[in-house]
Parts: structure tokens; C-alpha cells; sequence
């Protein structure tokens, strides 16, 4: 009971935490968006902080098609300096193009949105957002994507009205 008590809780802290982006700022989503070809694993570049990921690193996101409208979420990172996994498995619905709810188990309740504002056309750098701005992300198929990528992807952040100077980069060991 205290352990439903305690995701409760979190899950409370998260819809109500602040944002890095203006609201009142349209966030568009791709108008395409090939689910097979974004399945797979994800470096996390960088994201905006939420008390979730507090300490990862190494962080990784993996999806896999599970059903016409919904994949398989699985998200990783390393934790007290490396010494310790943190993972949650789930899975996200697709309500519209771009437009994604994901859901955790561990979290009941909840479904949180999972907007995709960019993708390169090799599918190597993705940008992720919540309509909410409480949490943002920048995706790669490497620990290291390219400056040009990287510069696009900050610039729909920008376009979307997140405060990018808000950004993490995430470390990876493997850099």
C-alpha cells in the first residue's frame, strides 16, 4: 500500500511540476510518422530535467510494434554512478500521427503524452515533447549524433517554446 501510495504521489508531482516551455506557443507534431522505423533503441541526447531521471545516465529508450496501435516502451539508465539499472517497462498508444499515451504499470492512472515535434528523414535524431512542456527529449541512434542534427533538434524545441537552456546532455560512458 505505501508503494501505490508513493507512485501516486510521484505521478501527482509530475502533472503538476513546471515547465520549460511556453504554453501559449503552438507544438507542432511530425505530419508523417513511420512507427516501424522509429521502433528500436534510442540514445537520449538530452532532455529537459524531471524527477524520474534524476541521476541517470547512459540512458536509453527502446519501442518495439506490439499491435496496429500500440508499442512496447522500454526505458533504461544507470544510476549511482553507474552501479545500479533503473528501468520501467510500459507501452504507448497511437491516438494520432506524432501523437502518443504512454503508460507504466508501476504508474496506474496515468497516461502521459508523448508528442514526436521532429524526426530526420533517416530517423537518427528525434525531438519529444509534452503539450505541458514538463518534459522534453532529444533522441539518437548514437551516443554521439551530429552537430547539424543536433542544432535542428534544438531549433523545434525553440519553434515549440521550450527554454532550451534548460537542455541536459545526457552522459553516456560509451563516448
Amino acid at each position: 500500500m505505501k508503494k501505490l501510495a508513493a507512485l501516486l504521489l510521484c505521478s501527482t508531482l509530475a502533472a503538476c511540476s513546471g515547465s520549460y516551455r511556453d504554453t501559449s506557443v503552438t507544438m507542432d507534431v511530425v505530419s508523417k510518422l513511420d512507427v516501424q522505423r522509429y521502433t528500436g533503441v534510442w540514445f537520449e541526447y538530452a532532455r529537459f530535467p524531471v524527477f524520474f531521471q534524476r541521476g541517470c545516465t547512459d540512458t536509453t529508450a527502446e519501442y518495439q510494434i506490439i499491435a496496429e496501435d500500440t508499442v512496447s516502451v522500454y526505458n533504461r539508465c544507470l544510476v549511482e554512478n553507474g552501479t545500479r539499472v533503473k528501468d520501467i517497462t510500459g507501452q504507448a498508444t497511437i491516438e494520432d500521427v506524432g501523437k502518443l499515451k504512454v503508460s507504466f504499470p508501476q504508474v496506474p492512472f496515468v497516461k502521459s503524452p508523448y508528442w514526436v515535434l521532429w524526426v530526420d528523414d533517416e530517423y537518427e535524431v528525434a525531438v519529444v515533447g509534452t503539450p505541458n512542456g514538463s518534459a522534453g527529449w532529444i533522441l539518437s541512434r548514437s551516443t554521439e549524433p551530429s552537430q547539424k542534427h543536433i542544432d535542428k533538434a534544438r531549433s523545434v524545441l525553440t519553434e515549440a517554446g521550450y527554454d532550451v537552456s534548460k537542455l541536459e546532455v545526457t552522459p553516456h560512458a560509451s563516448k
